[in-house]
C-alpha cells in the first residue's frame, strides 16, 4: 500500500461542486492500493498512519500523533501514487491494484479508522474530486506499507 500524507490546518474534498468530506486541523492522506495488498496491509498502514509522530510538543518538537491531538484524518484514493514514469512520458499504473481490489482496501481503511479515531471523512472512489488543504510545515511524509 502507498500512502502520502500531509499534515493539514484544513483540508475537503469536492465532487461535482459539492463538498464531500471536510476535516480542520489533521492528516490528508492519499491512499494507493497495490495488487499485493490484503487487510492485515490495510491494519498495517493505518497504525502508521495513527501513530505517526509529526505534530508539535509544547517545546516545538514533533513528538504527538493525530489521534493525541484529535486531529482529523481525510482519507482519499489516489491510484495515480502508483505511477511507473520510467519510460516515455506517459505513466503506467500497473502496479495499482485492480479497481474491484483497490476499492475494497480503500473502504476497509475508511471503515477501520472510523471504528478506531473520532474523526474521519472521505474522497469518493474512482470520483473526479477536487481536493483543497492548507498544508502545515509543510510536512509531507511518503510511505509504503507491504
Amino acid at each position: 500500500m502507498l500512502l502520502l500524507i500531509q499534515r493539514v490546518k484544513r483540508a475537503h474534498v469536492e465532487v461535482d461542486a459539492q463538498t464531500i468530506g471536510a476535516i480542520q486541523a489533521g492528516l490528508l492522506v492519499f491512499l494507493c492500493a497495490e495488487p499485493s495488498d490484503t487487510t492485515e496491509t490495510v491494519q498495517k498502514s493505518l497504525q502508521k498512519v495513527l501513530n505517526l509522530r509529526i505534530f508539535s510538543d509544547e517545546n516545538g518538537k514533533m513528538n504527538l500523533n493525530v489521534q493525541q491531538v484529535n486531529g482529523g484524518l481525510l482519507i482519499v484514493s489516489q491510484f495515480t501514487l502508483a505511477a511507473d514514469t520510467q519510460r516515455g512520458h506517459r505513466p503506467s499504473f500497473t502496479k495499482s491494484a485492480a479497481p474491484v481490489l483497490a476499492q475494497a482496501l480503500y473502504e476497509q481503511f475508511i471503515t477501520s479508522a472510523q471504528a478506531q479515531h473520532p474523526i474521519v471523512a472521505s474522497g469518493q472512489f474512482a470520483a473526479n474530486m477536487d481536493v483543497c488543504l492548507i498544508n502545515d510545515g509543510p510536512i509531507t511524509i511518503p510511505m509504503q506499507i507491504g
